[in-house]
């Protein structure tokens, strides 16, 4: 009988980001992606979202690894954080590292950390894992689809891929190999990428997004063009660079993270643009419009990001003018949808004309669609089926795509975040539950509790009520008048009455508690957060946060 295999799901089911999973054999680790989600609307104040490492830090003795499989942020972006609990390997491709090594430098753990380059096709032998790394295609280079070799059979996680048969680099996924897997010793499970699980057909080629990007400079010509993508989307700016420069024009990076990611790609033979072809972001002004292309950051509406500042009209680089002709060379990430929408009234407003995803072919997603999906599956023929990477509405179509494939029902799990599945002789089961909380990142300050984030809502939503009482410190009793300001409350005309009447309330509250001996601070707290928060309820049917403050005199 073989060794039972556990998987855990730390983050990226039932959600887009956070992914993170952990396979298990023998007593042994390894970690499956190390990323971060993005804050919504109701995380007021949060930078970062994290995977909970609660199971891995208690474990941290048992870990023999990290494997990435590509680098986009909800896949690496959590490296540091955890790097920062356990000095492990971490494995992935030269790319992949380079990303996840710009995280590191930023925590200073860049010169400890041990980062293992791998390369197509390579297997590694990490604790008891024989872990193969195979191509896929996606919207970044050299990301890899996972093989682990255990003693229950291949665990294959597809990683985020696409079904691209004229890629721009050449690089296709390499159904070849895991055909020859299915066919020799066979998939026991795989995790597939659910993200276009809804989407009937074949996603399309990138080498589109390449015609649609020259006619846009063939038609517009003499006018500055000003281009925000993903700035790991290499194959996106191979691309721009080409029609750009094609046109008779030169380029310029605008944002840190283009920056680097181009720097890091041109390095690795990745991305090919001559250094006459770049002209510096401080030498714009010196270039006729026309004979410029500005390749920018903040394509999701982030911000602070280089285009969310043009939008504003406070970009350090430039402003936008009239004839400007902007292009979002992305879909807007669910969530973000009105952050994307302001930035582009914002440069309509500013007189650019704005080409994005709904008026041009500017962009074609990195994930597989429903054709895709299924074309894999029967490569695979997977004795069990998880999906993964998704909101939950993805996994139960993906798993029941999985059915109509022929996996047996009862070998489908349909899995969220928190859950442990085990492979054993008998087949695959739930397995119990890790923690899986959200892990909220604000700046530097670290660590933001639920308390805190709960605070943040009701200070954006109802404001906040401050009451200031003075009392002598031996007696408790009043000194003066009792203080009512508020902020996001209410304005100065409905303020004042409301504001008299609670002074009152607070005075009397007092003098009661006074009376019958509660003077310590602690106590008159309390009693001027319950007499304020009943009276501010009863007259405005609005719960702000109650601040009371005590002073001795």
């Amino acid at each position: 009988m073989g060794e039972r295999v556990r998987v855990a799901f730390l983050g990226g089911l039932g959600e887009i980001g956070r992914n993170c999973a952990v396979i298990e054999q023998a007593g042994r680790l390894v970690v499956l992606d190390c990323g971060v989600m993005f804050p919504n609307a109701e995380m007021p104040g949060v930078d970062l979202v994290l995977p909970d490492f609660s199971f891995l830090t208690d474990r941290a003795g048992d870990v023999d690894g990290i494997v990435l499989s590509h680098g986009h942020e909800d896949h690496v972006g959590a490296i540091a954080y955890l790097l920062t609990e356990m000095n492990v390997p971490v494995y992935g491709s030269a790319f992949t590292l380079g990303i996840a090594r710009n995280r590191l430098d930023e925590a200073n753990l860049a010169s400890s950390a041990k980062l293992i380059a791998v390369s197509d096709g390579e297997r590694r032998r990490i604790g008891p894992f024989d872990v193969e790394f195979i191509p896929v295609t996606h919207s970044v280079p050299n990301g890899f689809a996972t093989a682990f070799h255990t003693d229950q059979g291949v665990v294959l996680h597809s990683g985020d891929f696409k079904l691209d048969l004229t890629p721009v680099d050449g690089r296709r996924t390499d159904l070849s190999r895991i055909g020859e897997i299915a066919s020799t010793v066979g998939v026991r499970l795989l995790l597939s990428d659910s993200t276009n699980a809804e989407e009937p057909g074949f996603t399309g080629s990138e080498s589109l997004v390449g015609e649609s990007l020259r006619r846009i400079f063939d038609t517009h010509t003499g006018r500055r063009i000003i281009v925000a993508c993903f700035a790991s989307h290499v194959h996106r700016i191979q691309q721009l660079s080409e029609a750009a420069i094609a046109s008779g024009r030169r380029m310029a990076l605008l944002g840190r993270s283009m920056v680097k990611n181009v720097a890091l790609a041109r390095e690795l033979g990745l991305l090919h643009i001559s250094d006459q072809s770049i002209v510096d972001i401080e030498e714009i002004d010196r270039v006729d419009p026309g004979e410029l292309c500005i390749l920018s950051t903040g394509s999701q509406g982030e911000p602070m990001s280089a285009l969310s500042l043009m939008a504003g009209g406070e970009s350090r680089w430039l402003n936008i003018v009239d004839g400007d002709v902007v292009v979002l060379s992305s879909h807007a990430i669910p969530g973000n949808e009105w952050a994307v929408g302001k930035v582009m009234d914002g440069l309509a407003r500013r007189g650019a004309e704005v080409i994005h995803a709904s008026v041009a072919h500017v962009h074609e997603s990195g994930h597989a669609r429903q054709g895709e999906l299924a074309t894999l599956l029967s490569i695979a023929r997977p004795a069990s089926f998880v999906p993964v990477h998704g909101e939950y509405r993805h996994l139960l179509r993906h798993s029941r795509l999985a059915i109509e494939m022929g996996v047996p029902a009862k070998e489908v799990l349909v899995c969220e975040d928190g859950d442990v599945i085990a492979l054993t002789d008998d087949g695959i089961d739930f397995d119990g539950e890790v923690p899986s909380d959200y892990i909220f990142v604000d700046g530097i300050a670290g660590d933001v509790g639920l308390g805190v984030l709960r605070d943040r809502r009701v200070l954006a939503e109802e404001g906040v009520v401050v009451a200031v009482v003075t009392v002598a410190r031996r007696t408790g009793k009043l000194v003066g008048r009792a203080e009512v300001v508020s902020r996001g409350f209410l304005d100065d005309a409905g303020h004042e009455d409301l504001a008299s009447e609670a002074r009152a309330a607070i005075e009397k509250a007092v003098e009661v508690a006074v009376g019958e001996g509660k003077h310590e601070p602690d106590a008159l707290r309390r009693i001027i957060r319950r007499t304020l928060g009943r009276l501010v309820n009863e007259r405005t049917r609005r719960r702000p946060m109650i601040v009371p403050v005590v002073v001795e005199a």
